[in-house]
Order: C-alpha cells, then structure tokens, then sequence
C-alpha cells in the first residue's frame, strides 16, 4: 500500500516533476500541428482514391455480368 503524502508534500513533488517535463516550443507545436492536418489531407485522399477504384471496379464487374 502506498503512504500518504500530506497536501504540501504532493503540492511540492508535482511541482518537482512538472519542472521535469520538457515543454514544447511554440515553433514545434505550430508545426507540429500542420503536419497532422497534412497527414489528415493524405489520408483522406488515399482512401477515397481506393475507394473511387474498388467502386468502378465493382461497377465495371456487375455491366459486365448484367
């Protein structure tokens, strides 16, 4: 079982360990950010492209049987 810290205790070990963490710049968020949309945009565009494909070729297949 864990022992309990007392308030100022926890107050002062998250202090401890938010001062660890490495912040992003606001240069790495922005780009960060353009970038997810750009794979996004990629994605979404994959996808319709082999869908547009696997579409003609099933209509293209149910002319050719009709």
């Amino acid at each position: 079982m864990m022992a309990k810290a007392n308030p100022l205790q926890f107050m002062q070990q998250v202090r401890a360990e938010v001062s660890k963490v490495a912040w992003p710049t606001r240069r790495e968020v922005g780009l960060t950010t353009v970038m997810v949309f750009v794979m996004a945009g990629l994605t979404s565009l994959f996808f319709f492209v082999i869908d547009l494909l696997i579409r003609t070729g099933l209509t293209t297949l149910l002319n050719y049987i009709h």
